[in-house]
C-alpha cells in the first residue's frame, strides 16, 4: 500500500514518542541511583565548572545603594557587595573582572540558586538557621540591626506611633518577623504590606500606603531624602553572608576563605569605609 511522505512522517514520529516514553517508562532503581551519583559528582566539579567557563556566576542587588547598586549614571554596578564579589572572582581567577552579576530581589535569590543559574548569591543574604537548612553560608561579613523609615511630616518618632498602622516590607525578607517580634514587644499591632522590590516599598511609604519602610538600616540609609528619616528604634541585627547550593563545598570554601582573609588582613574594613558602612 502507497503511504504519503506526511503519513511516513506521521508513523516516523510515533515511533520515536513511544521509543522515548519506554525509556522513560523502563527507568530502574540503578538508572536514578546512577543519575544521583552523576549529580553529586557535578556538585563535586563545580570548581571546574567554573573555572572552564572562565567566570562565576554572582547573585546581586541592584536596587541597594551602597550594597549594589546600578548606577544611573554610569549603567555600572557598584557596592560593598559587589568589590567583596570581585575579591572572590580575583581570588579564584587572579582577575576582578571574571564576574558575570545577575540581579536579584528577596524573593528569587534562593530560587535562582536552587536552579544552578547562580553559583553564589551576595545580595544582603541574612544568615538565619532555617536557610542554614537549604544553603551553605559563609562567615558574616556585615552586620546591621532592622529599622524604620518614615515620612517627616508623619511625625511618628517610634515603633510605638505605628500602631493599627500598615508597614511596608519586602517579599522574601526576613524583616517582616523581625517587626512582627518588636512590635509585639512593645505591646502593638501592625499590618503589613509586602513589595518585590526596595524602590516599591519606598514609593509605598511616600504615597501613604504604609506608614513606615522596614528594613536593615545600612539598606534604609540609600533611601533617606529630605522628606524621611530612620527612627531610633533598631531590632534584630541581620548577619550578612555569601550563599551557596548545598554539596558546593569547594566553592563555599574559596569564599569563606576570601571573607576570612579580608577580615584578618583590614581590608574588608577598608571596604567598609570606602562604603561608608563602618560604625
Amino acid at each position: 500500500m502507497f503511504l504519503s511522505k506526511k503519513k511516513l512522517m506521521v508513523l516516523a514520529l510515533t515511533a520515536i514518542t513511544g521509543l522515548s516514553l519506554l525509556a522513560t517508562g523502563c527507568g530502574s532503581e540503578d538508572s536514578a541511583s546512577s543519575s544521583s551519583a552523576s549529580s553529586s559528582a557535578a556538585s563535586g566539579d563545580i570548581m571546574k565548572t567554573i573555572k572552564d567557563r572562565g567566570y562565576i556566576k554572582v547573585g546581586s542587588k541592584v536596587d541597594v545603594p551602597l550594597f549594589g547598586y546600578k548606577n544611573p549614571d554610569s549603567g555600572e554596578l557598584e557596592g560593598f557587595e559587589i568589590d567583596l564579589a570581585k575579591a572572590i572572582a580575583k581570588k579564584i581567577f587572579n582577575d576582578p573582572s571574571k564576574i558575570e552579576f545577575t540581579p536579584v530581589v528577596a524573593k528569587t535569590r534562593g530560587p535562582l540558586l536552587d536552579s544552578g543559574e547562580l553559583d553564589t548569591v551576595i545580595a544582603t543574604y541574612t544568615i538565619n538557621d532555617e536557610r542554614k537548612k537549604q544553603y551553605d553560608f559563609s562567615m558574616p561579613y556585615y552586620t546591621d540591626p532592622v529599622g524604620l523609615l518614615v515620612k517627616q511630616s508623619d511625625n511618628i518618632s517610634s515603633i510605638k506611633d505605628l500602631n493599627g498602622k500598615t508597614i511596608a516590607v519586602p517579599q522574601g525578607a526576613t524583616t517582616k518577623k523581625a517587626v512582627e517580634d518588636a512590635a509585639k514587644a512593645a505591646g502593638i499591632e501592625v499590618k503589613f504590606a509586602e513589595f518585590p522590590t526596595y524602590p516599591e516599598c519606598k514609593a509605598a511609604l511616600m504615597s501613604g500606603r504604609a506608614s513606615a519602610y522596614a528594613m536593615d538600616t545600612s539598606n534604609l540609609a540609600g533611601y533617606i531624602d529630605d522628606q524621611t528619616k530612620i527612627l531610633p528604634d533598631k531590632f534584630a541585627p541581620q548577619e550578612y553572608g555569601a550563599a551557596t547550593k548545598k554539596g558546593n563545598e569547594a566553592l563555599a570554601k574559596i569564599i569563606n576563605d576570601t571573607v576570612k582573609e579580608m577580615k584578618d588582613s583590614g581590608e574588608l574594613d577598608q571596604l567598609l569605609v570606602k562604603w561608608k558602612l563602618n560604625k
